[in-house]
């Protein structure tokens, strides 16, 4: 599907009024505003350079030219250099409403099949410089806990998510996401990562994990990886 001009309008106005349209957190916006077109072609057809762009440049203006995230009014999350499987299953946990946000409900559940893929490969091959901006007196205690965990309670964060912090398959990229972004999400895991008990993902490892995490230590690892490129 191709957003027409209204729905283009539309979120040109909330980012140019400092309210940017969430990608991947943003919760709470109505979106009755947002207008898609029906496409004519087959929904299984090969996506174009032009129909590419055109989808990448809506992205854009949420997630930064380079898909670095921005901070706006909420934090919108990095996907440069995302890896595709993740990025490709949390659309479809957002379609699947397992994931709570409307703005990306609406977002998603229009792509085809091709342009889900496409979209998931152009995002990885992105790799811009992190915004950083997190306190650094807090990336040494947070490299600690991401290296080695907490306990028995928490493990090491590169078990999953690699000793670089890139992800693997399933498992995202952490490096350079911003760091509003990690606490926002980590904070409020139950509330936004709902799962489906007939068809689990793998982001219900991370329920555990997140309510044994303090604020403090969910601060120092999400200033830790803001910073890793």
């Amino acid at each position: 599907m191709r957003l027409n001009s209204v729905g283009l309008a539309v979120a040109a106005a909330f980012v140019g009024a400092g309210i940017a349209v969430s990608a991947m957190g943003l919760a709470g916006i109505g979106v009755s505003s947002f207008a898609f077109a029906a496409e004519d072609k087959d929904a299984s057809a090969p996506v174009s350079a032009g129909e590419l762009k055109a989808k990448t440049d809506y992205c854009k203006t949420c997630h930064g030219v380079g898909g670095q995230g921005f901070r706006g009014a909420f934090p919108m999350p990095r996907l440069a250099g995302q890896q595709p499987e993740y990025l490709a299953n949390q659309l479809q946990a957002f379609i699947d409403k397992r994931r709570t946000n409307p703005v990306m409900f609406n977002v998603a559940h229009v792509l085809s099949p091709p342009m889900l893929k496409a979209l998931a490969a152009h995002f990885q091959s992105l790799d811009p410089k992190p915004l950083g901006g997190a306190p650094k007196a807090l990336v040494a205690e947070g490299k600690k806990i991401y290296l080695e965990g907490i306990g028995s309670n928490v493990p090491a964060c590169a078990s999953c998510h690699g000793p670089e912090a890139k992800g693997a398959d399933a498992f995202p990229r952490l490096a350079g996401q911003l760091n509003d972004y990690i606490f926002r999400k980590l904070t409020n895991w139950d509330k936004e990562r709902g799962q489906d008990k007939d068809k689990p993902d793998n982001s219900a490892i991370m329920q555990p994990i997140a309510h044994d995490l303090t604020e403090s230590q969910i601060k120092a690892v999400a200033a830790y990886l803001s910073y890793l490129e």
